[in-house]
């Protein structure tokens, strides 16, 4: 019997294949970046051929350093980076333009006409989303508006549209497969959560027509086989796609109504599961699916942050004040503890709960004796700032209480900022003992698919290290304040 799952990260960053065994354990990692297109405008694209092309290379890495026959392999899960969406050619199966990244923000003008037109409150009650050119359907708009190729293509019937699981499992079934599932649908701004499909009137005011998107599934459906382009001697099921912040709760095993986690990347998602029914958020945050598993679909609210961990990469990259991400923790520990410079990473606009697509980035609070440590606290700390305030108004408007947060990704092997979200959000927060939640959720939705795992057996498995707050209250109120002042500080400029 086979006894192993693959599974796929497709992340903004780069593509990670992991190999899961037969007690869930991840027991080998391989990835490969790809390059991040940015102009002078500041609008960010990828290569999707290039992704492509990198999760050939690293499966068949995969395969060569574990020694694993293909055939061991019972599944594949896929998660990916949401709202990048692609547009390519039915026919022939090549993208007409490159994929408009999550973080790319061209689509305003189109938002802007759309909401001038008073088409805002119906987008945010037939989609749960605030009308943005954060999701999908303006990054797609634009490139039908701009692409000579991509409109007489969706004239024809011959144009297919989709987010990067759909473009992946296109690929990876030969072209016979363009499919999404639930989670992924319910962020490109043209799904309607309410009745569960492409909603038409959305689609049409964006200039999309519906035959173009993909087919909705269950999150733990099949979406077809892969032999991956030749390299595994028979064909495997595809049996689980999640957006990558949606597989990360899935993974944390956030099952329940209330629980919630934060996954840190490039940007971050803080996720709460809802349960069976929607809720409209009030302020600034967005409901969306969960998931669909048996036909069974999940509602969550969101809040997105467009920057945190690429915060850091911009301290890294740009600015050049360290050579490491791992570097900052020592800094921050560093740092004068009565400095009061504050960061607002608004590099292209502000997301949840402030959606402010024109904001730029700000510093604060500096002073004469202000330093290389206190300029890279400062950067850090806005990361667990901008994710207690999400988590604060999920609280809020769920009214279920908080209890604690559950976290992944990169970032998280900073024990300064674990330490100072648990002391400003006032709750334990939990890191568990594998950062790859995202491939992991969609490796577990497979593997308890095709009848590898059991189902809360698995998750049982995952241990966690847990950071307590030990700030006192009055501590925590003032830096708080300074926060909320520097964001007032940031919109007032725009």
């Amino acid at each position: 019997m086979a006894k192993y799952i693959l599974g796929i990260d497709q992340s903004t960053q780069g593509t990670k294949v992991l190999l899961f065994d037969e007690k869930g354990k991840a027991v080998c990692r391989v990835d490969k970046g790809h390059r991040q297109i940015v102009d002078e405008r500041g609008w960010v694209e990828h290569d999707p051929e290039e992704i492509w092309k990198n999760l050939l290379e690293v499966t068949k890495e995969l395969l060569t350093e574990t020694k694993v026959d293909s055939k061991d392999i019972a599944a594949v899960g896929i998660s990916n980076q949401r709202e990048t969406s692609v547009a390519w050619n039915k026919e022939s199966g090549k993208p007409v333009y490159n994929a408009i990244v999550w973080q790319c923000a061209r689509g305003a003008a189109i938002c802007q006409r759309l909401d001038k037109d008073g088409f805002g409150e119906k987008v945010k009650a037939h989609t749960g989303l605030a009308l943005s050119p954060y999701f999908s359907a303006a990054k797609l708009a634009w490139i039908i508006e701009n692409v000579g190729e991509a409109k007489s293509l969706m004239d024809e019937d011959k144009l297919a549209v989709g987010t990067m699981d759909s473009w992946l499992v296109y690929k990876l079934t030969g072209g016979k497969m363009h499919k999404t599932d639930f989670s992924n649908a319910s962020r490109t701004e043209l799904f309607n959560i309410n009745s569960l499909k492409w909603d038409e009137e959305i689609c049409n005011a964006f200039g999309i027509k519906a035959s173009a998107l993909p087919e909705v599934c269950d999150s733990n459906a099949l979406y077809g086989t892969t032999d991956f382009g030749g390299l595994f001697e028979t064909a495997v099921p595809i049996h689980g796609v999640f957006g990558d912040s949606h597989a990360a709760l899935y993974g944390q095993g956030c099952h329940l109504p209330g629980m919630i986690k934060a996954t840190y990347g490039t940007g971050s998602s803080v996720m709460m599961n809802i349960g069976e029914k929607p809720i409209s958020s009030q302020k600034g945050l967005v409901t969306s699916l969960a998931w669909s598993l048996d036909g069974k679909p999940e509602y969550v609210l969101e809040g997105n942050i467009n920057y945190t961990g690429a915060s850091i990469t911009w301290l890294k990259d740009n600015v050049e004040l360290i050579e490491s991400a791992a570097e900052t923790a020592a800094l921050a520990k560093k740092a004068n503890p009565v400095d009061k410079t504050y960061f607002v990473p608004a590099f292209s606009g502000l997301g949840a709960p402030y959606w402010d697509s024109e904001a730029t980035g700000l510093f604060t609070g500096i002073t004469r004796v202000t330093g290389k440590a206190e300029l890279v606290r400062a950067v850090v700390d806005s990361i667990a700032y901008q994710i207690s305030d999400i988590a604060t108004l999920m609280e809020e408007e769920s009214g279920k209480t908080l209890k604690g947060l559950r976290v992944d990704g990169g970032p998280t092997r900073n024990d300064y900022l674990m330490q100072f979200q648990a002391d400003i959000l006032d709750r334990p927060v939990e890191v568990p003992d594998s950062e790859e939640l995202s491939a992991m959720g969609a490796a577990y939705a497979a593997g308890i698919s095709v009848g590898i795992y059991e189902n809360k057996k698995v998750f049982d498995g995952i241990s966690r290290i847990s950071y307590v707050s030990g700030m006192s209250q009055d501590r925590r109120d003032q830096l708080k304040s300074g926060w909320e002042s520097s964001i007032r500080r940031t919109l007032a400029r725009t």
